[in-house]
């Protein structure tokens, strides 16, 4: 561990998150390329369209509006903030980040978050139907949204079968369906997925691709397929603060991602990474808080163990699983590098004996 003028630095390498490194060199390059071009500002530029255009062709569907938002919180707020009327909630699972990991940001434009405990991270028909069981008339909040993760915070994901089934109860029961697709990479190339975007796109009412997690500097990009979230979203994107001057710079981001396969193959790497951690972890006798097999994977260690790792490498401690062990969190990226991976492993083999 290093200081420098009141910064901790750390020298070990990070299993911490997804959003460690900066960016692809193709997507650099492209940056770089373009930084002497002039652009109209606020997304109007070609590489914006151009970049637009080739998700329209990835979904199967040129009806859809698009947006490129910088983060991922901002795209949570301004979809649920400008699709909802003020007395209407959203429905999400206990662990959903809108429910955890935003500050309360969507309480914060007025709308309550029904959290639904899930062991999985998934939310079903039959959890949806509970919250509206609940919520009977207007002495309380009205569930107009149901907001869920591909792949989960916990790291699950959803099969075309389960999509297809809530995506069914949702329009039965006149309920807007939200993907929050931070981690939608990791999905789309996790081993066990039967999903495609153009699939996705067909069951949802709004979902977006995340590249901040997968390869670019930062940047969401958001699908509108339903007409009545559509009208004048973005004058919300810039009253919410999200309306990117150089816009460009977002464009040109997931026009490098959807061209050659470079959003998939960054995810794929990710997912191999994590492969390698978890065989070693299985390995090892060790057993999982979540049946994960995308790029975070939540073991759980002895306690003293947990000390010794993490002296050499960053990962994050969830929470406790009994007085003697706990749950961690391995995240991989698009840049982890494999002889790291099985270096974590090497060193967890050597502590275990």
């Amino acid at each position: 561990m290093l200081e420098r003028k009141g910064i901790t630095l750390f020298a070990m390498y990070s299993f911490n998150n997804d959003y460690s490194e900066g960016a692809h060199s193709r997507i650099l390059e492209a940056i770089s390329k373009a930084s002497l071009e002039q652009h109209p500002g606020y997304s109007m530029d070609c590489h914006t369209a151009h970049a637009i255009e080739l998700i329209h062709q990835e979904i199967q569907d040129h009806t859809a509006d698009i947006h490129i938002i910088p983060g991922g919180t901002q795209t949570n707020l301004l979809v649920i903030g400008s699709s909802l009327r003020p007395y209407q909630a959203v429905i999400a699972a206990e662990t959903g980040h809108i429910n955890v990991h935003e500050t309360g940001a969507i309480e914060a434009t007025g709308h309550k978050v029904i959290a639904m405990a899930s062991p999985d991270g998934k939310l079903t028909p039959e959890l949806v139907q509970a919250a509206l069981d609940f919520h009977t008339d207007e002495h309380m909040v009205q569930p107009k949204m149901v907001y869920i993760s591909n792949t989960t915070e916990i790291g699950t994901q959803y099969t075309l079968k389960e999509l297809t089934a809530l995506s069914a109860f949702c329009k039965d029961r006149g309920l807007f369906l939200f993907m929050d697709g931070a981690r939608m990479g990791a999905a789309l190339t996790s081993p066990v997925n039967d999903l495609t975007l153009a699939q996705i796109a067909s069951l949802t009412d709004v979902f977006y691709i995340g590249g901040t997690k997968n390869g670019a500097l930062f940047g969401e990009a958001l699908v509108i397929l339903n007409p009545a979230l559509k009208e004048d979203f973005r004058f919300s994107i810039k009253q919410r603060g999200a309306m990117f001057a150089k816009g460009f710079l977002l464009g040109i981001q997931f026009e490098e991602l959807f061209t050659d396969h470079l959003f998939y193959d960054l995810a794929s790497h990710a997912n191999k990474m994590a492969a390698i951690l978890r065989q070693g972890i299985i390995e090892c006798g060790y057993s999982f808080d979540s049946d994960s097999v995308s790029n975070q994977l939540f073991p759980i260690f002895p306690d003293s163990l947990i000390e010794k790792l993490s002296e050499e490498f960053l990962f994050s401690v969830q929470k406790k699983a009994d007085n003697s062990h706990s749950v961690i969190r391995l995240v991989t990226s698009w840049a982890t590098k494999e002889e790291e991976a099985h270096r974590f492993v090497a060193r967890l083999k050597e502590l275990s004996k």
